[in-house]
């Protein structure tokens, strides 16, 4: 874990030092994040191959070619303030739909089940509307982590949605357990299939916490729409 933190640290050195100059943006952001992902594959090939760390790195960088191009257009979308907040706006108002289609889907699920409870109908029918809890609580975090905000920037698309994924998986094992449970009216049925979509989405969730990425916090605040 700490050789992986120095790497991260000397790819990020790398690219901060390459982009130096060129105004702060989301798209700056996601590419050099996505230029991050490759470089430390190279180098993780390069070493296989047998080289040493440093030598990996160097020949790594050197294999990215000249970065002239992608400095010039970051640096025309940087001083682009109209193009930025269009950009941002857009990302802004998915964000939005986002998070309100995922909470009026979860409300429907809640209020659904309760309207079901007061018929009086058995315990696996009123629980049954709680999927919709599930799609919308999978919603509503894509929404939050993809939402570009004054301190930060959205987390990069791929990313957001293995963490989607994850927390979907949380969710659906607690409906999962709930649904067993109260159809066959056996506990250990409700735990074991508890267990199975739990331990998947924890083990993701785990692993995605664990894994370094770029700072995502904005060196100075940026006004969003």
């Amino acid at each position: 874990m700490k050789r992986q933190s120095s790497l991260d640290k000397k790819m990020e050195t790398y690219l901060d030092r390459e982009f130096s100059g060129v105004g702060a943006s989301q798209q700056l952001y996601e590419l050099k994040e996505e230029l991050t992902v490759n470089l430390k594959e190279k180098v993780r090939d390069y070493e296989k191959d047998g080289m040493s760390e440093e030598a990996a790195i160097k020949k790594a960088i050197q294999s990215m070619g000249d970065l002239s191009g992608l400095k010039e257009d970051m640096r025309r979308l940087g001083v682009d303030t109209t193009r930025k907040q269009v950009y941002t706006s857009m990302s802004s108002r998915i964000s939005n739909v986002g998070l309100i289609v995922g909470i009026l889907t979860m409300c429907f699920g809640v209020l659904t089940s309760l309207m079901l409870y007061f018929l009086g109908l058995p315990g696996e029918s009123v629980i049954s509307p709680a999927i919709f809890i599930v799609i919308g609580g999978a919603l509503v975090t894509y929404s939050l982590l993809t939402r570009e905000t004054m301190k930060h920037y959205a987390m990069r698309k791929s990313m957001a949605l293995l963490y989607t994924l994850a927390i979907g998986l949380l969710l659906f094992s607690l409906f999962v357990a709930l649904t067993s449970g109260l159809a066959t009216g056996e506990m250990f049925v409700a735990i074991s299939s508890f267990m199975v979509f739990f331990l998947i989405g924890l083990a993701l969730l785990l692993v995605l916490l664990f894994i370094p990425q770029i700072n995502r916090k904005k060196e100075r605040n940026v006004p969003t729409p």
